[in-house]
């Protein structure tokens, strides 16, 4: 995960082209007129020993021969010398290079194998092997073998597809929409998506970035990366694979395993990434970003000249989750008076069939200031007394109009039936996106963005206090592990349950019928009836062997339960080794919904949390939702709402509403337990009871195998989403003797954080945002306290005596992962108490483990305490050369006095 050299990459300042050829039809003849024709101003070098000169440009034997390394080597030479010319550029000092070259390799053997060693050994940064290349319209350069080349804009294409970056760039070509760069990865020997993402998150000439992918190989760096860029700006993805043929045929595509769909899905959705089904969908996705900035609002305002086509529109708008606007009275009253007395009078703003350009015109201005309304949508269809082009120039111009006279401009959509290139050309020249069908999922790509960013940065509510007993779970696990078991047997199960506040119905193992009714009694006397069960860690679902027997009210109704559940299992799996049965009390729960709960493992993401409608149906029925773990209580919510069964928790007839909070409390307490003990694989709570009393797991599976211990207590080295590092929380003593609890920040901080500004001064404040801060905003807030803890330290440290925090200190890494910046901020009333040097020693400590090796950060320069405090823990200290009241301290963490 790093943007090193990736300058060199998009902004060469000379490149060369190995491999170049005069003869035409071949790849280095198409990559060198493609580099002429592109407009790039510096200078084009060529390598092939077999040339002098190509057309007239000098062409050198040897890389090493040219005049000077260039920032970019292109590669497109034969596949036997592509791994001997990436190592003789990296020896001559060129930062970046293109490897165009096919390669049908496998293994060690392949041309990716070999360019990441490369790579890795020399700190050349390679896009490909295998890709269709690179440009970068702002800088002239089309380093690449396409057949079109887009204009500047500020929309970035990352394709682990040539064939989609080609049609991408052939729909933008049509459109005229434009690019601030296109990446064709290929086998990403080097230069991966997460690279790519972090460099468009940063790029302020980017907008918007579409991602097409097929298979994600480092899912811990991807999803650090896209929930990064996500936050700033929309992502929009499209990835191959969605059916399990599809899926194989992706994986021979691109030499990896592509990861189970749902599951892709689950992380999209956690990274705030919006995924689009097909490349339709994609491209409606390019035309709306490349023209419209994300805004404010869901509300739709409709205009068009066909009712049933309003009508439509209005069914796929709420069929997506979106939401139509109500018009003002003032809107109402001009609409009125500029429309004939038959328009509809609502939204859809039918102004019916014979609505020329300049009803049109007279429709739109109204709607486009009325402050109820957040985006409009134009629909035309052509008749002979409206031309489509004479509507087009009248939408235009009242947009136009509609941009100088409002502050806050509103975006509109065109959807254009039988459109022409006039019509076309009209709302291109306007800025307009125009669409012949798809401009209803246009609308909403902006709109899901924006609420799902929203989503990302919502305070979750706090979650109920637990403190499970993680020694006891993890040593009946390794107990386990230790007698050589892959299934935690049923008493176990139940333990390890009850060390996470899991209830679930109690087990008693028994080896005979007789020994079962003895165990059965005292179940019998406190709940009134049993439930036998068969016990065999060969088989899998008990009802595939009918061995589960339930409501039984006597002893003998046990031991005779006991005797059938044993012959059935032998019959049925003659193979198993059975160990017996095990008896629980019957739980009755009349107002009951049957569910499931549980943990599955991604060859891919790791871990994953599962939900749904549970009971012995549960693959027939197919509902359930997925989620990467961790969870909180709003992310536990959101997975159960995403499923059908989430309805009938809900109150209906006579059954009371299901306790629903301790449903969700159930997904943070499994995914809480996966985080701790990395050994369990595989976790069903399957039926897990929920009704109006909470929740009680009456059967559970267990999975385990032995796995490398993690760096940290709770650090599950499988998970893709860092997990809250428990192991940062510490005590602190201040010079004074008053004790702080010093903890990694949480999103649910957020009503902390802004009790703690109200007790900093004004000008402590202006010192550390270096401006005067007035409004702690949700924004503001959410900024300091979401956290991705893979990429960030922040700690908050917390008086014991009140509970209230008393200073913060953060580490941001830059994403090379090799300099942090330091910030720290004490609460005004605990200055000069040794809380400042506490917290800083803390952050250093934290960037020695981290491996980076510098901290740095900007200081005013008035503000001598803090010099003072960097200049005795060993920062050195500059002035900053583009500001004169700032100061630039930076510490070499190895070298520092802690």
């Amino acid at each position: 995960m790093s943007i090193r050299n990736l300058d060199r990459l998009f902004h060469p300042r000379a490149v060369a082209l190995v491999g170049a050829s005069a003869r035409a039809g071949s790849l280095g003849r198409a990559v060198l007129d493609n580099l002429r024709a592109g407009g790039f101003k510096g200078p084009i070098r060529l390598v092939n020993p077999r040339y002098g000169d190509i057309d007239g440009l000098p062409c050198a034997a040897r890389i090493g021969d040219l005049p000077e390394p260039p920032d970019l080597a292109i590669i497109a030479a034969p596949r036997e010398r592509v791994v001997e010319l990436a190592e003789e550029a990296a020896a001559f000092g060129v930062p970046a290079a293109i490897v165009i070259t096919a390669d049908n390799g496998h293994g060690a053997d392949s041309l990716r194998a070999q360019l990441r060693a490369v790579a890795a050994r020399t700190g050349l940064r390679i896009v490909g092997p295998n890709c269709l290349g690179v440009l970068s319209p702002r800088a002239g350069l089309d380093a690449s073998f396409a057949a079109h080349r887009p204009p500047v804009g500020d929309l970035a294409i990352i394709s682990q597809s040539g064939a989609i970056t080609v049609s991408l760039l052939a729909f933008a070509a049509e459109r005229r929409v434009g690019f601030s760069g296109l990446v064709s990865v290929g086998d990403m020997a080097d230069v991966d998506f997460d690279d790519l993402l972090d460099w468009f998150a940063i790029d302020a000439g980017t907008r918007a970035i579409l991602l097409y992918v097929e298979a994600i190989e480092d899912a811990k760096s991807f999803m650090s990366a896209a929930r990064a860029a996500a936050r700033v700006k929309p992502v929009i993805v499209i990835k191959a694979g969605r059916s399990r043929l599809a899926a194989k045929a992706a994986a021979t595509h691109t030499g990896a395993l592509a990861g189970a769909d749902d599951v892709y899905s689950a992380a999209f959705r956690r990274a705030g990434v919006l995924r689009v089904n097909d490349i339709a969908e994609l491209f409606a996705a390019a035309e709306t970003l490349g023209r419209i900035a994300p805004f404010q609002g869901d509300r739709l305002a409709i205009v068009t000249n066909g009712g049933g086509l309003g009508v439509l529109a209005v069914d796929e708008l709420t069929a997506l989750g979106g939401r139509l606007a109500d018009f003002s009275p003032a809107t109402m009253e001009a609409l009125n008076a500029a429309l004939p007395a038959s328009w509809s009078h609502a939204n859809p703003a039918d102004i019916v069939g014979d609505a020329d350009p300049a009803r049109f015109a007279a429709a739109l201005a109204p709607i486009l200031d009325d402050p109820h309304v957040d985006a409009v949508m134009v629909i035309h269809c052509p008749t002979a007394l409206s031309r489509g082009d004479a509507v087009a120039q009248a939408a235009a111009d009242a947009v136009q109009a509609h941009r100088r006279r409002a502050f806050r401009h509103k975006p509109v959509f065109a959807s254009w039936l039988g459109a022409d290139e006039r019509s076309n050309a009209i709302f291109e020249d306007a800025g307009v996106p125009h669409y012949a069908n798809g401009a209803m999922r246009g609308f909403m790509h902006l709109v899901n963005w924006r609420q799902s960013r929203d989503a990302l940065m919502a305070t979750p509510a706090g979650i109920p206090s637990f403190e499970p007993d993680v020694a006891a779970a993890q040593a009946i696990v390794a107990g386990a592990l230790a007698r050589g078991r892959h299934w935690l047997d049923a008493v176990e199960i139940g333990r390890l349950l009850a060390a996470y506040g899991v209830p679930a119905a109690s087990a008693l193992l028994a080896a005979t019928p007789d020994e079962a009714a003895e165990l059965a009694a005292p179940l019998l006397a406190q709940h009134g009836a049993c439930v036998v069960k068969i016990f065999s860690r060969d088989i899998t679902h008990k009802s595939d062997v009918s061995g589960v027997i339930l409501d039984l009210a006597t002893v003998d109704a046990v031991r005779e339960a006991a005797h059938t559940v044993l012959a059935r299992a032998m019959k049925a799996r003659p193979d198993a080794h059975i160990d017996g049965v095990t008896v629980h009390p019957m739980v009755s729960r009349p107002n009951g919904r049957e569910l499931i709960a549980g943990v599955a493992e991604d060859p891919t993401f790791g871990p994953v949390v599962l939900f749904g409608r549970g009971g012995t149906a549960v693959e027939v029925i197919n509902d359930k939702a997925l989620a990467l773990p961790p969870l909180d209580m709003a992310l536990a919510h959101a997975q159960i709402e995403r499923t059908r069964v989430a309805r009938l928790l809900r109150s209906y007839r006579d059954k009371p509403q299901a306790d629903i909070d301790a449903v969700a409390l159930t997904l943070v307490r499994i995914a809480q337990m996966s985080a701790d003990i990395p050994e369990i694989r595989g976790l069903d709570l399957n039926p897990l009871i929920a009704d109006e009393h909470g929740v009680v797991a009456l059967d559970a599976r267990v999975e385990i195998a032995p796995c490398p211990a993690p760096a940290h207590a709770g650090a599950n080295p499988r998970f893709a989403v860092a997990p809250y590092p428990r192991w940062q929380e510490t005590r602190l003593t201040l010079r004074d003797g008053a004790r702080m609890f010093a903890r990694p920040v949480r999103p649910e901080d957020e009503e902390m954080y802004r009790r703690f500004f109200t007790r900093v001064t004004p000008e402590d404040l202006r010192r550390r945002f270096f401006a005067p801060v007035k409004d702690f905003s949700h924004g503001f807030i959410a900024r300091l306290t979401q956290i991705d803890y893979a990429r960030a330290f922040a700690m908050c440290a917390i008086d014991e005596s009140d509970g209230e925090m008393t200073g913060g200190v953060r580490v941001m890494h830059d994403p090379d992962q090799t300099t942090g910046e330091y910030a720290v901020l004490l609460r005004s009333d605990f200055k000069g108490r040794g809380l400042g040097w506490a917290l800083m020693r803390l952050a250093i400590d934290y960037a020695r483990e981290a491996g980076l090796k510098t901290i740095k950060g900007h200081v005013l320069s008035e503000n001598r305490t803090m010099l003072d405090m960097c200049g005795q823990l060993g920062f050195q200290i500059a002035d900053d050369a583009h500001d004169t009241g700032l100061k630039i301290v930076t510490l070499d963490v190895a070298t520092a006095r802690v």
